[in-house]
């Protein structure tokens, strides 16, 4: 709809003013109030011949649809922002082979680690049975590395070793599962930074009550401290060192 509105009139004694502001409003939305405007401005010199000075200047503001196309924009930019970002897959100084084997049993190292935060021993025995039969496939695995397996293959034997003991002992409280654990997890660790492990998001944690004081570490795939040593009795008992 157009309209015509009377702004000001005023006059000095050389100058005489109309203001008019013409302008078209259209129904948009909040952000915008007007389309189009032409503002048009007479000026009547006194004791002159009238001149008329007629200035008009349109300004273009954003049209409904332009909004509605920022809103989406907006909302685009903002479901990104929103989003995870992606892992990046985890990398080593092995083959892709080969580090497709270390993620493997690592994998297998979190269920032992985490049926013993349960306090599950027969839980325990069972993962300890699947991460000795992961590190016995990674053994046989890099052999035909050169490079690696001399360096590795200590820290695999320890796992294999250990993993044997956990699944051979029957102890409810887990107490003695929980000694080839902390074993278990210093190996883990020299296995991990020997291989190079990078994006592997691997938390090292610390407790330093555990074996009476004596202190132990473990390995996680979480910041949240769970303690394997304690379980429910001091579950949050540890801090993070490093990560992987």
């Amino acid at each position: 709809m157009l309209k015509s509105i009377y702004v000001k009139e005023f006059a000095t004694p050389h100058l005489h003013c109309y203001f008019f502001i013409m302008h078209e409003l259209i129904l948009v939305p909040k952000r915008n109030l007007i389309s189009l405007c032409s503002f048009t401005f007479a000026v009547k010199l006194n004791q002159m011949k009238p001149v008329y000075i007629i200035i008009v200047v349109l300004i273009a503001t954003l049209s409904s649809c332009g909004n509605a196309g920022n809103t989406n924009n907006g909302n685009t930019d903002s479901a990104k922002a929103k989003s995870p970002t992606a892992q990046e897959p985890a990398q080593s100084k092995l083959s892709e082979g080969g580090t497709g084997k270390l993620v493997t049993v690592l994998l297998k190292y979190y269920l032992l680690k985490n049926a013993l935060v349960a306090t599950k021993a027969a839980d325990a025995g069972a993962a300890a049975a699947g991460l000795q039969a992961a590190a016995d496939s990674m053994q046989s695995f890099i052999k035909a590395d050169t490079v690696n397996n001399k360096t590795l293959a200590p820290f695999l034997d320890t796992i294999v070793n250990q993993c044997k003991a956990i699944a051979s002992i029957s102890d409810e409280s887990c107490e003695k599962q929980r000694l080839s654990f902390g074993t278990i997890s210093s190996a883990f660790y020299g296995l991990l930074k020997n291989a190079g492990l990078k994006n592997g998001h691997v938390y090292h944690e610390y407790c330093p009550m555990a074996f009476n004081d004596k202190g132990a570490f473990w390995l996680s795939d979480e910041s949240e401290i769970k303690n394997p040593y304690f379980g429910k009795k001091m579950m949050e008992c540890g801090e993070v060192i490093d990560s992987l």
